[in-house]
């Protein structure tokens, strides 16, 4: 078996599960913490270096900056644009989400971005079809993100 392949394997794993973890912290709370979404960031961007050193390809590693950059930079942009919409955790778990998904390809960073509207839009429809919400309701965006983040890994 691939070395590289049993990492990717791993990591994705231990994504699972802290995604997992925030999905069902930010349903509760509408929070997404600081001590889980920094210091994951921080290990990915430890392991796109590791990556590009053991394989030599720097490519997917670059790819992965820049999708944090443009994916975070896009939800910052929200923030500001909004203050009552999109919070600090959502711009910070997008710039996971940009690394992972940009890592793998534009490809899956683009069907994991737009899915994560799209669902989210879904669901809030939903809530409104039911009367169980209104134009002013809440709703937790970092569950969306997440499994729109699965969606654009799958994807690929």
């Amino acid at each position: 078996m691939d070395t590289r392949f049993a990492l990717v394997g791993l990591v994705h794993l231990m994504l699972l599960g802290i995604g997992g973890w925030l999905l069902v912290i930010d349903a509760r709370t509408h929070r997404l913490p600081d001590r889980i979404v920094l210091p994951t960031l921080a290990g990915l961007l430890l392991l796109a270096l590791v990556d590009a050193l053991a394989t030599g390809d720097r490519a997917p590693s670059i790819r992965a900056l820049l999708g944090m950059i443009v994916l975070g930079g896009f939800y910052a942009l929200l923030r500001l644009l909004s203050r009552s919409g999109m919070g600090g955790g959502d711009v910070k778990l997008a710039a996971v989400i940009g690394l992972v998904l940009a890592w793998h390809g534009w490809t899956a960073l683009a069907v994991g971005a737009a899915s994560a509207f799209v669902l989210g839009a879904l669901y809030a429809l939903g809530l409104m079809a039911l009367r169980r919400a209104d134009r002013t309701t809440r709703i937790a965006f970092g569950p969306w993100m997440i499994v729109g983040a699965v969606l654009g890994v799958l994807a690929v």
